[in-house]
């Protein structure tokens, strides 16, 4: 239905011929498809290890103040999700949920650093009996909806669907200070597979 009231008005306001319509919903149709594409993935399962939550590219490591739930320096990595890129997160590790909020926000361009605190945002923290790991969601300029499974208390596995960004966002992961990245920057990484590295 939305196709056919979107050809209709392509036609009536735009006088485009109704080829040319018709080629347009396909291609904003098939831009939809690829944007909402859940792939089939070999998951990572490793107690020892932290599992990537994101598709996407490393565009930050290192220490970083984390104010809402730790208030403390933890270490950051941050993965920036283009339109391109698949938008499904997932558990980093398998635990408990310790902690979910959602935040209302602004929709700054995703890479800005005050995106991670001032941005449409959602935070859950995952324990077990050896660390505690923290993931925030981060709406971009495009997105404007976050999409999260998360309930408090409730147990999850390593690598399961956490939830959902629509359109270019970021992820960002809070690691105790003593984790050691497999890593680097620019680095691509795939949400449920990727190991960004190991707990000691």
């Amino acid at each position: 239905m939305f196709f056919i009231v979107l050809n209709a008005g392509i036609y009536i306001f735009y006088s485009f011929h109704v080829i040319y319509s018709v080629s347009l919903s396909f291609i904003i149709l098939i831009f939809f498809i690829q944007f909402f594409r859940n792939p089939k993935i070999k998951k990572s399962i490793n107690k020892k290890s932290v599992i990537s939550p994101a598709n996407g590219k490393v565009v930050f490591i290192g220490e970083s103040y984390e104010e809402e739930f730790y208030k403390d320096k933890k270490l950051q990595i941050s993965i920036f999700m283009s339109p391109f890129d698949v938008h499904l997160n997932r558990y980093p590790i398998s635990g408990k949920i310790k902690y979910y909020k959602y935040h209302k926000g602004k929709y700054l361009v995703a890479w800005h650093p005050k995106s991670s605190t001032k941005n449409e945002r959602t935070t859950t923290v995952i324990e077990n009996n050896n660390t505690s790991v923290l993931v925030r969601q981060i709406a971009g300029l495009v997105a404007r909806r976050i999409i999260n499974y998360a309930k408090a208390d409730s147990l999850v596995k390593q690598s399961d669907e956490l939830g959902f960004i629509k359109f270019g966002s970021r992820a960002d992961i809070f690691l105790p200070l003593d984790f050691k990245p497999r890593i680097t920057l620019n680095e691509k990484t795939i949400a449920g597979v990727t190991v960004l590295g190991d707990l000691t």
